[in-house]
């Protein structure tokens, strides 16, 4: 089987050690078999997604040398395919309406029979899936503002068992509960990123995923819609983290760590990349 990887940026600030890393990893594992190296902008978050960060997403990775193969996908372009498969799933009876606002969910939160915990964090407590068509109705029909989430429960049913492969974990068994009830499509876009990421590697044909392992946790969401969706399931690649001396992952907010603020010290290419392999504890 051919290999096809993929780098997907969201474009809210420039590159960073650590995003130099995770794109060499896609990069030189596609370069090395002799595969395909995709560029994916994932920018469903319209408030902070930025046209500017993209141009200086896609420099920085020509800087690096890091060339792809044929044009970046960005999703905003591609809602369509995203409601395609939102519509699949509502008739399958596998999304809800959920009106809930942060400050409500954080309430339940702080409650003393509050939502179970969650690797990210409490789980949402399912308060609108008890909600009765009427009422669901009434509210969709008064305008009020709401995202669409997965019903877990009925989605693992509907499932079935499943697993998947991480390249250093080995088989791992998916727990369709681990992140409750997801959010399947925003208040503010047609779509979420469980969704259309795992759309794009399927139109796309993505056989590895490399990726940071704090994403690991997403992956058994993104196994579950995989096998209710009939789709072939890539290969897995967890990466770690880069971290700074404190421990603290490098973030965008970490502006001397950005790829133009060391190409700007006088930085090259090859000493970036060294740089982030060495912090990694590899050797180019």
């Amino acid at each position: 089987m051919s290999v096809v990887t993929r780098f997907a940026p969201s474009p809210t600030g420039e590159l960073h050690l650590g995003s130099a890393y995770s794109a060499w990893t896609g990069w030189h594992r596609a370069r090395e078999a002799g595969g395909t190296f995709l560029v994916r902008i994932e920018d469903i978050d319209i408030r902070r997604c930025k046209r500017q960060f993209e141009t200086a997403i896609l420099a920085d990775l020509t800087w690096l040398g890091f060339t792809w193969d044929g044009e970046v996908r960005r999703q905003s372009e591609h809602f369509a395919d995203y409601g395609r498969v939102l519509d699949g799933l509502d008739d399958r009876g596998l999304i809800y309406p959920c009106f809930c606002s942060r400050a409500d969910i954080a309430a339940s939160a702080g409650a003393p029979h509050g939502p179970l915990a969650g690797p990210d964090g409490p789980l949402y407590p399912g308060t609108c899936r008890s909600l009765s068509p009427v009422e669901r109705r009434e509210r969709l029909g008064a305008g009020h503002e709401h995202c669409l989430r997965l019903d877990a429960v009925r989605a693992a049913a509907q499932a079935g068992p499943y697993r998947f492969l991480d390249e250093s974990r080995g088989w791992i068994e998916g727990d369709p509960l681990l992140l409750g009830d997801v959010v399947i499509a925003r208040k503010d876009t047609p779509t979420s990123y469980h969704l259309s990421v795992v759309v794009d590697d399927h139109l796309q044909g993505v056989t590895l995923v490399t990726r940071g392992e704090d994403v690991l946790p997403s992956t058994h969401v993104h196994g579950l819609l995989q096998k209710l969706l009939g789709y072939d399931q890539p290969r897995y690649a967890h990466h770690g983290l880069l971290t700074d001396s404190a421990g603290r992952r490098f973030a965008k907010r970490d502006r001397d760590m950005t790829i133009r603020a060391m190409r700007e010290r006088g930085m090259s290419a090859a000493q970036v990349i060294a740089s982030a392999l060495f912090a990694v504890g590899m050797v180019m």
